[in-house]
């Protein structure tokens, strides 16, 4: 019989080290949290980052529980907490960083701010890769650019995780998509409904006088970083157009920006875990993602191997070495 106070994890204990499967002590349910039995693990680069010890930004503390993003089953709710009672399926970004327990084990005590109910159209794999790459993108499109219908909008790697979330959600909104990708991820890139471009064969000035007679977009949404957070300076529209990038890493000139009369803001999506502030505008992301996701507007592109807690690392080799074909999940339950 298993015993009720403990679990299995996935722990980090020291960087560059091996990841240890071993039983912990199982969490309960505090004020305003939710206990949840995770189903599936959602798996990011900065999952990788983190064990390199390359993620001071994520204010990781060792011993750690990795495992950003979740799909799992209510078991019990804390005080305090409504919208939720044993049995709901839900789904978030909940952990993982800043010394809040991660999804890699079999209970997580998750902040209920930061829940919202599972896709019922949805499996548990499918809904632990959504998470943080939805609210990357819901947060650069809506809560900073304010994308709408009739906009041009460009996605500078359509095929990634953020990138082709970001594609759906602006063609839901109404806008018109362009997305960057090489020529292999044509296919892709065209199955979510954004036009695709060549970022190996057309130049900056070619697409944006093919796709904006020379005005330049309305919205451009980096997702890939250095030079290309650069070219997407000169992508922006005259007079009012808008660059977000999740990759602001690195020494980039404005006046490209700034000579267009353009603006720019970029997207820290840890924050609200890492502060403990505005998190309830992440649950409130997530209810959006399950609006769009039951209407058929938006799915996720996940890899179809299956990983389990016992070959953890072999899913974090996958995003290490490009082999990933989607989102990797890693199934708990």
């Amino acid at each position: 019989m298993s015993n009720p106070t403990t679990m299995q994890a996935v722990v980090l204990t020291a960087y560059n080290e091996p990841l240890v499967l071993r039983d912990v002590a199982r969490p309960v349910a505090g004020p305003g949290q939710v206990l949840v039995r995770v189903a599936a693990s959602g798996v990011n680069p900065l999952d990788t980052k983190i064990v390199a010890g390359k993620a001071d930004h994520a204010h990781t503390v060792l011993p750690a529980i990795l495992g950003i993003d979740m799909a799992g089953v209510v078991e019990a709710v804390g005080p305090g907490v409504e919208g939720f009672r044993p049995g709901d399926e839900v789904y978030g970004m909940t952990g993982g960083i800043a010394g809040v327990q991660g999804s890699l084990a079999q209970y997580a005590a998750v902040d209920a701010d930061l829940l919202a109910h599972k896709p019922r159209n949805m499996s548990m794999r499918e809904a632990a890769a959504l998470p943080l790459v939805f609210i990357t993108a819901w947060e650069g499109l809506l809560d900073r650019a304010k994308v709408g219908a009739g906009m041009k909008v460009l996605v500078h790697g359509g095929a990634g995780g953020v990138g082709h979330i970001a594609v759906q959600i602006a063609r839901a909104f109404g806008a018109d998509v362009y997305a960057t990708g090489s020529a292999s991820q044509r296919e892709i890139i065209e199955g979510y409904g954004a036009t695709a471009i060549d970022y190996r064969t057309r130049t900056v000035d070619d697409y944006v006088a093919q796709y904006t007679d020379g005005a330049g977009f309305d919205i451009v949404f980096d997702t890939v970083g250095g030079a290309t957070l650069d070219a997407s300076f000169r992508a922006a529209r005259l007079y009012g157009g808008h660059v977000v990038s999740a990759l602001g890493w690195g020494t980039h000139a404005l006046a490209p920006l700034s000579f267009r009369a353009a603006t720019y803001s970029g997207v820290f999506t840890l924050l609200p875990l890492i502060s403990g502030k505005r998190r309830a505008a992440h649950g409130a992301i997530m209810r959006e993602a399950t609006r769009l996701v039951e209407a058929g507007k938006v799915n996720i592109r996940i890899d179809p191997t299956d990983y389990t807690l016992a070959n953890v690392a072999d899913a974090h080799r996958a995003i290490a070495d490009g082999t990933a074909a989607g989102k990797l999940v890693v199934s708990v339950a």
